[in-house]
């Protein structure tokens, strides 16, 4: 058995794995790259980072993701977003799969969930492949080595790539399956070699544990005043809307780019690292997160490169446009060494408005930002997808449906009362479009967006004059310093205020349409400040 430091009271087969042909607990990044290149896992790129392809699976495969019915899940999980399986097929699923591991190298890593250690959750990943234990070594938080020999593991996460699922005995869509069991604390991962399965449902079992203590699990970047802890701001927002370039100020330090949690003491980081895009990624732009792409044992996922050089191309998306590099959080030279802020002083929701109706901000009142986070709004623009012709909307509640096991207006009511209750203000950002819809008018002045998130986070845009918009009901600045008014007025932007307004009722039947499944489930108060139609 080859191991590092491991609490021998838990081994694997604690929870009925046995007969492996080696365990190798906790392994460090050396020994994990080592690892992974003597198995033909992948290559070793520039600076010792790890080249890896994911095969079939260049994504999330939600619809092969499944919940465990069971008694004490039976009435909290929100069952038409969340598939569900039985306890017998979980129960097939689980034997079949500890039996496929035997005779197998297997890695362990015993990892925390949560930089906080009030609500952290200790996690211990099971994997088939050294580099996926590499890839989540970055992701989660990593204990220190005195702690592993009395760590024990609240939820485990068995990883195998190469098990394939029987549908008709394990009650799964196909082949391929991840299903979570809360009362098993367990996670059984089959048939694909995506690493960000590992992550996204340690994300799931916190969405799922954390609003029960009062707790907000948040999608979302976060980072504070460089001088103050206190002064944190957090930004929510789907795929292309700036969350992670907006939240990488280097006047900040950054907290974490992706999943955060906000109790009444804190806001803290999920996870020890960084999942970031690489599609387009160039040093100018983005200095920090290209600089991470040649340091040792930085996992590069499903992008091209030059076999002979190992030179990667970031703009070559003939495998994916999903292709990713995992780190740690300290490959960031600004990135917080706790990952932990105060209460959020400002919530940030960036939308992609490709329809040219939405201002470059607006303050939200605390019923305004549930109502807008529920509703979780961007746009698909013309040529991202085959018959998108014309502007399309995308509205993903909570700002990731595909993580939310319980119903949306639980962790949407958990923010409109920690938003009242400890003062927050909260801006939505449009970083899309202005003059018009996409292929009319331009994509918003990046220049105008960072001074006008400038002025919010330094408070001085809260002191100035607004305008109550006459669609959407909330409040817009009629002038901040470095910003042309008239962009702030998107009406006026447009050469025709007739195709403006027709497009903004367009809009806003748009949202009205997609909140008529929550009007059940609100309070009045955010009723009442819900998007009507003209």
């Amino acid at each position: 058995m080859n191991f590092g430091r491991f609490n021998p009271s838990h081994t694997i087969e604690t929870i009925g794995i046995k007969g492996a042909k080696s365990v190798n607990y906790n392994f460090l990044e050396p020994a994990l790259v080592q690892e992974a290149v003597k198995r033909g896992e992948g290559e070793l790129g520039i600076g010792g980072a790890f080249l890896v392809s994911t095969g079939k699976f260049t994504g999330r495969t939600p619809d092969d993701k499944f919940t465990v019915m069971e008694p004490s899940v039976k009435d909290t999980i929100w069952w038409e977003n969340n598939h569900e399986m039985s306890a017998e097929g979980f129960e097939a699923l689980r034997s079949d799969m500890f039996a496929y591991l035997a005779d197998r190298d297997v890695f362990v890593q015993d990892l925390y969930a949560g930089s906080d250690p009030e609500h952290r959750v200790n996690v211990r990943q099971i994997h088939e492949l050294a580099w996926h234990n590499l890839f989540i070594r970055h992701m989660l938080r990593r204990p220190d080595a005195a702690d592993l020999a009395t760590y024990d593991p609240e939820f485990t996460v068995v990883n195998c790539p190469g098990f394939v699922a029987d549908p008709a005995k394990h009650g799964c869509r196909s082949e391929t399956v991840i299903a979570v069991s809360f009362e098993r604390k367990l996670v059984l991962i089959g048939g694909t070699e995506y690493a960000g399965e590992n992550k996204k449902s340690v994300f799931g079992i916190l969405n799922y544990l954390l609003p029960a203590k009062g707790v907000m699990p948040m999608h979302c970047s976060a980072n504070h005043a460089i001088d103050d802890p206190q002064d944190t701001a957090i930004f929510f927002g789907l795929s292309g809307t700036g969350k992670t370039t907006l939240s990488a100020d280097p006047q900040r330090v950054l907290i974490g780019d992706d999943e955060h949690g906000w109790s009444d003491k804190t806001t803290f980081n999920f996870e020890g690292g960084c999942y970031a895009k690489t599609i387009n990624l160039n040093a100018e732009a983005e200095p920090e997160i290209f600089g991470t792409t040649s340091k040792f044992a930085t996992v590069i996922e499903n992008m091209v490169y030059n076999e002979h050089t190992r030179e990667l191309d970031f703009d070559d998306d003939s495998i994916t446009a999903n292709m990713r590099c995992a780190y740690p959080l300290e490959y960031i030279s600004n990135a917080s060494q706790t990952a932990i802020g105060g209460q959020p002083k400002n919530i940030i929701m960036l939308t992609c408005d490709a329809f040219g109706v939405l201002p470059p901000i607006a303050r939200l009142t605390p019923q305004q930002a549930m109502y807008h986070f529920l509703s979780g709004f961007t746009s698909k623009v013309a040529g991202t997808e085959l018959g998108v012709t014309e502007p399309q909307p995308t509205f993903s509640t909570c700002f990731g449906a595909p993580f939310m096991p319980r119903r949306p207006e639980v962790y949407g009511a958990l923010l409109r009362d920690k938003i009242a209750s400890f003062g927050a203000t909260c801006w939505m950002v449009n970083t899309g479009w202005t003059g018009g819809a996409y292929g009319t008018g331009s994509r918003m002045p990046i220049k105008a967006t960072r001074a006008l998130l400038t002025a919010a986070l330094d408070g001085s845009l809260a002191k100035g004059d607004f305008r109550r918009d006459q669609n959407f009901g909330f409040d817009v600045p009629v002038s901040v310093p470095n910003v042309a008014d008239t962009l702030l007025d998107p009406r006026s932007t447009w050469k025709s205020v007739d195709e403006y307004d027709a497009m903004a009722t367009k809009l806003v039947d748009m949202f009205a349409s997609n909140f008529e499944q929550y009007e059940g489930h609100v309070g009045d108060d955010v009723l009442a400040q819900a998007i009507k139609r003209a």
